[in-house]
């Protein structure tokens, strides 16, 4: 059996125009869609900056209601349109709380739910632990027109944990929107290599493909340094192979294949920065067969993760 899907990774810079970021947003998806895309990526947050850089009060207006909220409104609309799967990340406002949530519409247009980013980070630059609430919806994986979608956000990237209990849940694409760039306080820090070597380690070691999404240019907020996202968006395949990356050659809005070579098999320094889109197609049913023939689920022993369900690693009662 042969089930095809063709994913899309889009990047872009925003400014402080809402509308001006939607528009360009909705550009990339018609844009992906007419290559073939059938789940579509956009970025973390993009309908304004990230003003997360910084602690003002202000910054809460940006929020509103799960129901009725207008962005992803627009954008299942969009997606009915053009038959197409896409998350719609947004600030979202629960009575007294605050959540860095993806809606997931599907093709028809229909929104299947939202997840709710779990792990929050606070550091220099990305202060989001002043306006989110640790998310509570759990890990969530939701049954598409175009098969399963695992979805996690920007920091939950970094935990092997999330992945694996993604893929436990019947994932057959993880999808990671994101904003990531330079640290202010040490300028010289690149955690580019790093950033995509880690997602590569979740696509190899669950088998399964994985689409990143991340944005482009500075961004400065009264009273905070500039931060410069360096971009890199990227789709790669289940045995953690890079299968397309924005900016790594001369076209970025069509499906490119990425040589890479250096040790390790990671790019550095990251792509050039550019606007636009890749596209890949994997099949899903071989991707499956695949899976299931190397093992990897079959000889796990949660019996011994005991001390995964700790913060210390000791094992917890029962164990």
């Amino acid at each position: 059996m042969v089930r095809k899907v063709v994913l899309a990774a889009t990047q872009f810079a925003c400014s402080e125009d809402k509308k001006a970021n939607a528009d360009k947003a909705e550009q990339l998806v018609r844009q992906a869609a007419a290559a073939g895309a059938q789940i579509i990526l956009l970025q973390e947050l993009f309908e304004g900056l990230y003003w997360c850089q910084v602690q003002e009060k202000e910054y809460f207006s940006w929020s509103a209601p799960f129901e009725g909220h207008p962005l992803i409104s627009r954008f299942a609309q969009l997606a009915r349109e053009l038959r197409v799967v896409l998350p719609v990340p947004f600030f979202e406002r629960a009575n007294n709380a605050y959540f860095n949530s993806v809606a997931m519409v599907d093709a028809d247009g229909s929104v299947l739910g939202r997840y709710r980013k779990s792990h929050i980070p606070d550091g220099p630059g990305y202060q989001e632990k002043f306006y989110f609430n640790p998310g509570d919806t759990g890990f969530r994986v939701f049954d598409t027109a175009y098969g399963k979608v695992g979805i996690a956000i920007c920091w939950d990237q970094w935990f092997p944990e999330a992945a694996r209990a993604l893929a436990l849940q019947g994932a057959e694409v993880l999808l990671y929107p994101t904003a990531i760039g330079s640290e202010p306080q040490d300028p010289s820090i690149n955690s580019y290599p790093h950033w995509i070597r880690v997602q590569q380690g979740h696509a190899g070691s669950n088998l399964l493909p994985l689409v990143a999404s991340n944005r482009i240019g500075t961004e400065q907020l009264p009273g905070a340094s500039p931060t410069t996202f360096y971009g890199g968006s990227f789709i790669a395949g289940h045995q953690g192979q890079i299968l397309a990356q924005v900016g790594a050659t001369s076209s970025s809005t069509s499906s490119t294949s990425l040589e890479l070579s250096l040790p390790g098999g990671n790019p550095h320094p990251a792509p050039a920065p550019l606007e636009g889109f890749v596209t890949a197609e994997v099949d899903l049913d071989l991707i499956a067969a695949e899976r299931a023939a190397w093992g990897v689920f079959r000889d796990r022993r949660p019996e011994l993760y005991g001390p995964l369900a700790t913060l210390g690693g000791s094992s917890p009662p029962g164990f």
